[in-house]
C-alpha cells in the first residue's frame, strides 16, 4: 500500500467491491473487512465442497483451509488471516501460511507501518508470542496482555514464571507473575502483573504489579516504583519525554501518577484510560468527580459537563483539542470535543478521530439500523449499511468514507462540504 499523501484523493465515489456476486459464489460468506486506504475487501467464506477462503470480490486465495478467522489488512496493505490446516493454526499473509504452525494462534497485531506482524501462540501448552512465524525462544504456562512495540521491535507480555500446584495459596501470594520482553523474563515475581506497554522508541516497559493482595504499584523494566497504592490501572509513557503516568487509587480516591509522584491529586472517584498526544503537552483520562457521574479531565481539570458513561477518549496528535463518546447507559450515543457536546443523538457511535493538524474531528454512527459519518458535527448526506473508521488526508481537508450498501463497498472521497448540519 502507499504511504497515505499518495493514496488517492480525488473527491468522488467509486465502487470497489460488488460482494453480491462473492456471495453466490459460496456457501456463506461472512461479514467484510476494508483495507485503510479502502482499494480491497476482504471477507472469510464457506467452499460448498467444505473448508474455508479468502473472498476479495477479484479471485479467492488458492485452497482452501479446515478454519479461517479474523481477517485483516496490514497498515502496508498485505491481507491476513488466521488459518488452520491439519489440526494447527497460524497465520496466513496474501494466502502463504507462515511457516511453522502451533498449536493454536490469536490476536494479530500490527507495526505502525504494518512491516512486522506478530500474534499469541500456543505451543505444547505453553504460551507466548510469534513474530512473522518466529515464536519466542522460550514460552510460559500462561501468559496475557500481550503487546507488540509500534516499530515493531519488541514484543511482551504477561505471564507466569513459577509453576503453581492445585490450591498452592501460599507460592501465589509469593509471587508466580513477571513480564517477559521478546521472551526474557524480568528478574522481579509478583503476585500479578498486567499490560505491559512500551515507549516510544521500544526501549522500556511499563507494567501494573500487585505486590500482595492489597498493595499494587508500577514497574519499569522490572523494578517497581517506590511507592505501592490501593489499585492501579495500566501505565503509559509520555511520548516526548519517556516520564511513566498511571491512574492510581489512594485511600478510597483516584489521582494520576507520573514516575511515582502524585500529579493530579486523589479527588475522583474514578480514574482511567489515560491518553497522551503525540507531543506529550497533553494527557487526558476518563474521571468520575462523583460516583456515577463522568467526564473527561484534561492535565487535571475535569470538563464542567458529567454524563451517564464516558469512553473512548480521543486527543489530537497536537494536543490542542480532546474529544470522547457519551452516552445514557449505553443508549442516545453523542460526541464531545472539548467539552461541548455536539447535537447529534445515536443509537451506536464509534471512536472520534481527529484530523493530522487537529482542526477536524470524525466519527462513524448509526442510527435506525443504518451508519454513516459525522465530522464536525455535520451528517453526512448519505446513510449505509455499515461504514468503517474514517481516515482524514494528511492535510485534513478531505474524508474518506470506507461503506458498505446494498453489498457493493464503497470508497467515498468527500470535502466537509459534503456534510450537513
Amino acid at each position: 500500500m502507499p504511504p497515505q499523501q499518495a493514496w488517492d484523493w480525488e473527491p468522488g465515489t467509486r465502487v470497489v467491491c460488488d460482494l453480491n456476486a462473492c456471495a453466490s459464489e459460496y456457501q456463506r460468506r461472512e461479514e467484510p473487512y476494508i483495507s485503510p486506504d479502502g482499494e480491497r475487501v476482504a471477507a472469510v467464506a464457506a467452499l460448498e465442497e467444505g473448508g474455508f477462503t479468502i473472498c476479495t470480490g477479484e479471485s479467492p486465495w488458492d485452497g482452501s483451509f479446515e478454519k479461517l478467522w479474523y481477517p485483516r489488512f496490514s497498515p502496508d496493505g498485505r491481507l491476513t488471516a488466521l488459518g488452520q490446516q491439519d489440526g494447527e493454526w497460524t497465520v496466513i499473509v496474501d494466502g502463504e501460511p507462515w511457516g511453522q504452525a502451533f498449536a493454536y494462534a490469536w490476536g494479530t497485531s500490527f507495526s505502525r507501518d504494518g512491516s512486522v506482524i506478530a500474534c499469541a501462540v500456543q505451543v505444547d501448552g505453553k504460551y507466548g508470542m510469534a513474530v512473522d512465524g518466529a515464536p519466542w525462544s522460550e514460552l510460559f504456562d500462561n501468559a496475557t496482555c500481550f503487546a507488540l512495540s509500534a516499530d515493531g521491535s519488541a514484543t511482551a507480555a504477561s505471564v507466569q514464571v513459577r509453576p503453581l500446584g492445585q490450591a498452592d495459596i501460599e507460592t501465589f501470594q509469593k509471587g508466580i507473575f513477571s513480564v517477559a520482553v521478546n521472551g526474557t523474563a524480568w528478574d522481579g515475581m509478583f503476585v500479578n502483573a498486567w499490560n505491559p506497554a512500551f515507549d516510544a522508541g521500544a526501549a522500556r516497559v511499563a507494567a501494573s504489579i500487585r505486590f500482595s493482595l492489597y498493595d499494587y504499584g508500577i514497574a519499569v523494566d522490572g523494578k517497581a516504583w517506590a511507592a505501592t497504592f490501593g489499585c492501579v490501572w495500566e501505565p503509559l509513557f509520555n511520548p516526548a519525554t519517556g516520564a511513566v503516568a498511571a491512574p492510581v487509587r489512594i485511600g478510597g480516591a483516584w489521582g494520576l501518577a507520573v514516575d511515582g509522584g502524585i500529579a493530579w491529586p486523589a479527588a475522583f472517584a474514578q480514574l482511567w484510560h489515560p491518553a497522551y498526544s503525540t507531543d506529550g503537552t497533553l494527557l487526558a483520562a476518563i474521571v468520575a468527580p462523583r460516583f456515577g457521574e463522568f467526564t473527561v479531565a484534561v492535565n487535571g481539570v475535569p470538563w464542567k459537563s458529567t454524563f451517564p458513561v464516558v469512553t473512548d477518549v480521543t486527543v489530537a496528535p497536537r494536543g490542542a483539542s480532546v474529544a470522547a463518546l457519551v452516552s445514557e447507559n449505553n443508549e442516545r450515543f453523542a460526541v464531545v470535543r472539548d467539552g461541548l457536546v455536539w447535537s447529534g443523538r445515536y443509537d451506536m457511535a464509534w471512536p472520534p478521530v481527529f484530523c493530522p493538524a487537529g482542526a477536524n474531528l470524525a466519527a462513524a454512527v448509526e442510527k435506525n439500523g443504518k451508519q454513516t459519518v459525522v465530522l464536525n458535527d455535520r451528517v453526512y448526506k448519505e446513510w449505509f449499511d455499515k461504514v468503517w473508521p474514517p481516515t482524514f488526508s494528511p492535510d485534513g481537508s478531505k474524508v474518506l468514507i470506507r461503506a458498505a450498501s446494498g453489498g457493493k463497498c464503497l470508497r467515498i472521497v468527500e470535502t466537509p462540504d459534503a456534510f450537513k448540519a
